[in-house]
């Protein structure tokens, strides 16, 4: 894991601003390489061959390309055996073996490739930058593209290092308080866009030419119920076991859920000795407390069964105080969820012991985890209900949520904030109202089950422009390399073979999976409700201490730019009425709080 920068001019001093901004990434060892026409750098985090001949940029045997890399290749060895006799390796890095696979098959190579990364190969001779990510998502890739210069960089602040201009995409404002991130291509700043996961970027002579370089497979799944979860298992339990490849040491973030004790499970079958990491939250009142750490206290039983090194970090008000801004203010992707704070604060309490560590993300998405799903199998079976029957059971509140159409309309249901909740909180001029079409490419597919639309925009927006953009940047706040084995691409291309009903039914989630694992975890696991990990947020705004800082931020006088954006009449009308129990506006008001620290953070203005 590290921090890659560079830019389509020379200039020495600039490459080592953004090495020092996006230091955190990689405190291991700095290096660049300049020449006319390109400045790239890393900040490494040292985790496979750490010795300082796996430093980067790293120059290939020819001496004619330079690379820059982010992530872990999980299956470079086998590409290296692949290419014994066609290149002359000098380290047993993955950096050199993506090096390789470039110089021996061009882009074509990169979907060899199975693992989490971004990475940029410049060609001295050719005077070309390419540049991809993985097909996931997971290593995010931020670049700024306006008039001639070409700017990349792992974290948003990279760039912001070079002279640009700092403007806010108010086009985006009202689908950022709706859907509480941004979706790609675009950021919250005008010129500075996400290249999109499983794409190559090739800068060359002023040109950018952006194109996919993966597509995905299915593989060919077993048609007996017994056959399906032993080959589902073996597939998960190879992905954790390949990912457990590091020269540091390796932990695990254990949630007290399925995915994050399945992990664990794969994790103590290959390695005797395993730690696992958990939080919780101190609150005041005992009810509450009992409340949002019940899947702290599940972690505890999860990690006694398996008999894992467990460490718990409990977060107090005071902790949430002192790091509300840099928390917050850190994630320069602009994502609004409160639990960028405990995430920020979990990776600097593990650092010490681990630089690695596995999580669960992913399993929801791909296995078809969440609630939403669920209900949206009701809409299915409610779709195709004779006309007459629905009409009658149309003036029951219930049924009338089960009444949606497929597509777009779906995702808005389950995934946008209702206008009556955003609208008035937005000065009028600056309402921008078509949010839709942003995630209507999501959707062309229309003859799926709902459940299967639902997970497919999932997987393409809020899991890669969300979940995995917030986990890496937090991880990296404390230089803690997170991995998400659930999320491997063998695992991926075995979902997409399971048909709905192993996934989702009318009263079960996540089916195949939990039934592969079932054997192997404490029974206690599957008596539990679908919780998600959440932060006690709505608790936190109660607080008098933060209370305090919030109303300074949820202010017209905290960021001048921001002044006349919002209207700060509603915006305390709702502060007050939640602090008074006579509301719950914690979603309005995290993303106003989130938008305010980012606004100032990073100085942006107004077009």
């Amino acid at each position: 894991m590290c921090g890659i920068n560079g830019f389509n001019w020379q200039d020495t001093e600039l490459i080592e601003k953004m090495n020092a901004k996006t230091h955190h990434r990689g405190p291991d060892a700095t290096g660049s390489f300049v020449e006319d026409g390109i400045s790239i750098g890393n900040n490494r985090l040292a985790i496979i061959d750490l010795s300082i001949e796996a430093n980067q940029p790293m120059t290939d045997s020819s001496n004619r390309f330079v690379i820059v890399f982010n992530g872990e290749i999980y299956n470079f060895q086998d590409i290296k055996a692949e290419l014994a006799g066609q290149y002359d390796f000098c380290t047993h890095s993955d950096t050199e073996v993506i090096l390789a696979t470039y110089k021996t098959w061009g882009i074509q190579g990169f979907s060899k490739l199975n693992g989490m990364y971004a990475f940029a190969i410049w060609d001295k001779q050719e005077k070309e930058l390419v540049i991809a990510r993985d097909p996931v998502g997971v290593k995010p890739l931020f670049y700024y593209h306006a008039e001639e210069k070409f700017i990349f960089s792992s974290e948003i602040k990279g760039i912001l290092e070079a002279p640009i201009s700092r403007v806010f995409n108010l086009d985006l404002l009202t689908t950022y308080l709706k859907v509480l991130y941004i979706p790609e291509p675009h950021t919250g700043f005008k010129d500075i866009y996400k290249l999109p996961p499983g794409h190559t970027l090739v800068w060359k002579q002023g040109k950018c030419t952006i194109t996919p370089f993966f597509s995905w497979n299915t593989t060919t799944i077993p048609k007996n119920n017994r056959g399906k979860k032993a080959a589902l298992k073996s597939t998960v339990e190879e992905a954790v076991k390949r990912q457990l490849v590091s020269d540091r040491p390796v932990g695990v973030y254990l949630s007290g859920g399925i995915d994050s004790s399945i992990v664990l499970s794969c994790m103590t079958k290959a390695h005797k000795q395993v730690n696992s990491y958990s939080v919780g939250f101190d609150l005041p009142d005992a009810a509450d407390e009992e409340k949002f750490n019940a899947d702290f206290e599940l972690a505890k039983k999860t990690a006694k069964f398996f008999g894992s090194t467990h460490h718990e970090l409990k977060i107090s008000l005071k902790d949430v105080h002192d790091n509300f801004e840099s928390a917050i203010g850190s994630c320069d992707a602009l994502i609004s969820n409160p639990t960028s704070i405990p995430m920020m604060l979990l990776a600097r309490f593990v650092k010490p012991e681990a630089s690695v560590v596995l999580s669960g993300e992913g399993g929801d998405e791909l296995f078809g985890g969440y609630e939403r799903y669920r209900i949206a199998r009701a809409m299915d079976t409610y779709g195709i209900l004779p006309k007459v029957i629905r009409r009658m059971l149309s003036y029951i509140p219930t049924f009338q949520k089960l009444d949606t159409k497929g597509g777009v309309d779906l995702y808005k249901r389950f995934m946008f904030q209702k206008d009556k909740d955003v609208l008035p909180l937005i000065s009028n001029k600056y309402i921008v109202r078509d949010d839709s079409k942003l995630f209507q490419k999501y959707f062309q597919d229309t003859s799926i089950s709902k459940p299967s639309q639902m997970m497919y925009a999932d997987f393409q927006s809020w899991l890669p422009d969300q979940a995995l953009i917030l986990a890496d940047q937090m991880s990296m706040t404390g230089s803690i390399e997170q991995r998400v084995p659930l999320l491997d691409q063998n695992i991926v291309e075995f979902s997409r073979g399971l048909s709905r009903p192993d996934k989702v039914t009318f009263f079960e989630t996540k089916k195949l999976l939990k039934e592969a694992f079932r054997a192997d975890l404490p029974e206690f696991l599957f008596s539990q409700p679908k919780r998600g990990w959440t932060a006690p947020g709505a608790k936190w705004l109660r607080d008098e201490h933060i209370l305090a800082l919030v109303k300074e931020i949820l202010s017209p006088g905290y960021y001048a730019p921001t002044e006349g954006l919002f209207d700060w009449k509603e915006v305390e009308r709702r502060l007050s009425d939640h602090v008074g129990k006579k509301g719950y506006h914690l979603t309005s008001l995290w993303a106003i709080i989130t938008f305010q620290v980012w606004a100032k953070q990073y100085k942006i203005v107004l077009p």
